[in-house]
């Protein structure tokens, strides 16, 4: 099928493919969960301001400069709500690009498929995004207070489901549903079109995205609001926001773990090797612990056919079972039992990777004959070819490892980028719930918390709080704002977990990353790679510059 790549394919055009779509995707992701996060803040805050605005109109007078307020509040965040908007899309028309560009033989195989989520994409979600965008920048004077929400809601909700139907489409990449490969135009077609759209993989990665995204508005929106509190500048449009920025960072907090969990037992389902690399669990097993602290080399692949496990590793009892299958006394098999092949818990035998290797080339064998039958006119032959295809087929993938630790993704990013997520995960819902609760004063709580701080000389005594919030010292607004960078660097490790934890696979089992590349000169996608990096730098640069002066001359009061 792809057997001329493999003769002429340049290996330097497979790593710098590789490597243009990863440096394209992260800067992508950099604008993407600020839409998103913001999104929900200022639909929030705006929220507040048609709830004013109608107060005032049933005659109480007592909220009059509660509207003004909120208008300018909600038209400050809209700003840099638009800021970042501007920015995403144009990473993103480049990113939809590449794969006609640097992956033509990917898009070629399954275009039929993979297209229909971003044709869905393009047509509603960004033609919604762009319409209401332009109602919530420009309508303010134009149309009803109520129109105007729901215009500013309907952006948000607009680029959520643009997220949905790219994450649909990363989604049957992890994990293909709804299609059938087809032998005589040699092309994967969809024929479910419900089962690509709302696959279990499909709706919680969505999920734990997007809610993880949430995390992201919310820390920026509390940094924002901590610098003002430090400087004591527009206090009661900071501690306002701050509040409201904590409560969807708690909740979105604490739903990405949950969500999490839900990803963990789907990749633990249809993707063993990607959860063993996560674990470098090399040999699994029942009752599995999952690994709280363990060293694995960042920079060099393990030996995991020797090593027994993790050096320094301690684990918490049960802990990875429970994750992968809801039993503590579940099974979760490591690397080496996926490379030989196990019995799963219903009974399954798994084949061993060789064994899969041995059925993929039955499948490319039996393709060829069954092609070369249909154009001699031998339908005897063709059927029996096509019979033996039909029975391989779901391994046609493997035909093309040349060695079967080949599908042994890379250990060393999964294993410290799925730690680096979850740890800063943890670390936001304790962030996010001692902000609430030393911002509403919560009785016997906040006295308990305000005492242990003090105990440890985190927190005068007796602190002259001008800004009427959190009575923290600046050291803890500090703390908010360097939370924006790691908020960031923990959605990016989990970008890396789901990529890096995919290969060598394009489509988990059915296309290698190395069939999928167009057959370009490896020279060629370099001298694009250094462009974008430069052109996605400068477009970053030129964002922060932007953002960072909206913030500085604050909000524009309106009367």
């Amino acid at each position: 099928m792809f057997s001329h790549l493999f003769l002429d394919i340049d290996a330097g055009t497979i790593n710098w493919s590789r490597a243009q779509f990863a440096l394209t995707a992260i800067y992508h992701w950099l604008f993407v969960p600020l839409t998103l996060g913001l999104a929900v803040i200022m639909g929030i805050i705006e929220t507040r301001y048609y709830r004013t605005r109608l107060a005032l109109n049933k005659g109480q007078a007592d909220v009059a400069a509660d509207v003004d307020f909120w208008r300018n509040a909600a038209k400050f965040w809209q700003k840099l709500f638009g800021i970042n908007f501007a920015m995403g899309v144009a990473t993103g028309i480049i990113l939809e690009f590449e794969f006609g560009t640097n992956w033509s033989n990917y898009s070629w195989f399954v275009g039929d498929i993979f297209g229909a989520p971003l044709a869905i994409e393009g047509i509603v979600a960004f033609f919604m995004e762009s319409t209401f965008v332009a109602v919530m920048y420009f309508g303010w004077k134009k149309v009803s207070p109520g129109f105007h929400l729901a215009s500013t809601w309907l952006t948000g909700l607009g680029a959520t489901i643009s997220a949905w139907w790219i994450l649909v489409a990363n989604a049957w990449m992890q994990y293909p549903v709804g299609c059938e490969f087809n032998p005589d135009t040699m092309r994967n077609e969809m024929v479910d079109f419900l089962a690509v759209a709302f696959s279990p993989f499909a709706v919680g990665k969505f999920c734990h995205t997007v809610i993880s995204a949430w995390i992201i508005g919310a820390v920026f929106c509390v940094g924002v609001c901590s610098w003002y509190l430090m400087k004591r500048r527009e206090t009661r449009l900071a501690t306002e926001s701050l509040k409201i920025g904590a409560w969807v960072g708690l909740i979105a907090s604490l739903g990405a773990a949950f969500t999490g969990h839900i990803s963990g037992q789907q990749v633990a389902k249809v993707q063993p090797m990607k959860l063993a690399a996560m674990e470098a669990l090399y040999n699994g097993g029942t009752k599995q612990g999952l690994t709280a602290i363990g060293w694995v080399n960042p920079f060099q692949q393990p030996d995991f056919t020797t090593e027994e496990s993790p050096a320094l590793k301690i684990d918490i009892p049960y802990a990875l079972s429970i994750m992968a299958t809801d039993d503590p006394h579940g099974y979760v098999p490591g690397i080496n039992d996926i490379l030989d092949g196990y019995t799963r818990p219903d009974g399954t035998i798994e084949p061993s990777v060789y064994e899969k290797m041995q059925m993929g080339q039955q499948a490319i064998t039996s393709l060829a004959s069954y092609r070369q039958a249909k154009k001699n006119g031998d339908a005897q032959k063709a059927a029996t070819e096509l019979a033996v295809l039909k029975d391989n087929i779901q391994y046609l993938g493997y035909g093309y490892i040349k060695d079967p630790t080949d599908v042994v993704p890379n250990i060393p990013i999964n294993f410290w980028a799925f730690r680096v997520m979850v740890g800063l995960g943890m670390v936001f819902i304790l962030f996010f719930a001692l902000m609430l609760i030393l911002s509403y004063r919560i009785p016997y709580v906040s006295i308990i918390v305000r005492r242990l701080l003090s105990s440890f000389g985190l927190l005068p005594e007796t602190h002259a709080d001008t800004t009427g919030v959190t009575g923290l010292p600046d050291w803890h607004y500090w703390l908010a704002i360097a939370l924006i960078p790691l908020a960031y660097v923990a959605s990016e490790s989990g970008w890396l977990v789901a990529e890096f934890g995919r290969q060598p696979w394009t489509i988990q089992d059915m296309l290698p990353t190395r069939a999928a590349v167009s057959d370009l000169h490896s020279s060629s996608v370099m001298i694009t790679f250094f462009l974008f990096l430069i052109l996605f730098t400068t477009m970053l640069a030129v964002e922060i510059s932007i953002l960072l002066k909206q913030i500085a001359k604050g909000p524009e009061y309106e009367h």
